[in-house]
């Protein structure tokens, strides 16, 4: 299977071309902001680099967050826009299941991502099996210390004495492609655990 793999939730805007688990091309720039203005020409580069068509493709994968909603809406949007020219499906990531993923071999780990206000999204994982949903959880109430080696932006600000944590700024485009192959050809959607902050002004 051929796809292009999207990432744009966290502190990086990433693309890569993979055929059959072979990374053909990909790049990964760290950036906070200005997801939209590098997205399309990084996608072009990586197509070149793979030297295929967009006809070539067989599925379109991105991350759907959580993250940052102005990242994660400018990520979702070009590949629903790439699926819907290609008529190929587009199937959606979650980003704290892609980073647990990126995490090399077995046993219980937490993905972690800070969602600011003192809080952090979390999901737990034995290897690559959910052990429960994504969720957004005041920092004080979580129960870090007994969720395996952890896994995020900054993972080891939430690191207990002696527990494994391993910062990544994103997750591994390898592992977001792997989810993608083996997940259902249902829409993708975003994940949203809080409502964004922008408020609708009263007339």
């Amino acid at each position: 299977m051929r796809l292009i793999v999207l990432d744009t939730c966290l502190a990086a805007c990433q693309a890569a071309v993979i055929a059959d688990g072979a990374v053909l091309a990909c790049l990964s720039d760290p950036m906070a902001r200005g997801h939209q203005e590098r997205l399309a020409p990084m996608v072009r580069e990586v197509m070149e680099g793979a030297r295929l068509s967009f006809g070539d493709l067989d599925r379109i994968a991105v991350t759907v967050g959580p993250g940052s909603f102005t990242g994660l809406r400018v990520g979702l949007a070009f590949a629903k826009g790439l699926a819907l020219a290609l008529d190929r499906p587009c199937v959606g990531v979650g980003t704290l299941a892609a980073l647990a993923a990126s995490l090399a071999g077995g046993g219980a780990r937490a993905a972690v991502i800070d969602a600011g206000r003192g809080s952090i999204y979390l999901q737990r994982f034995d290897g690559r099996a959910e052990m429960g949903p994504p969720e957004i959880l005041p920092l004080e109430t979580a129960d870090l210390a007994h969720a395996g080696a952890l896994i995020g932006p900054s993972a080891s600000r939430f690191a207990g004495p002696g527990q494994v944590a391993v910062d990544r700024v994103a997750p591994s485009l390898d592992a977001i492609a792997e989810l993608a192959v083996k997940a259902p050809t249902t829409p993708a959607s975003p994940l949203y655990l809080r409502a964004p902050d922008a408020k609708v002004k009263a007339r």
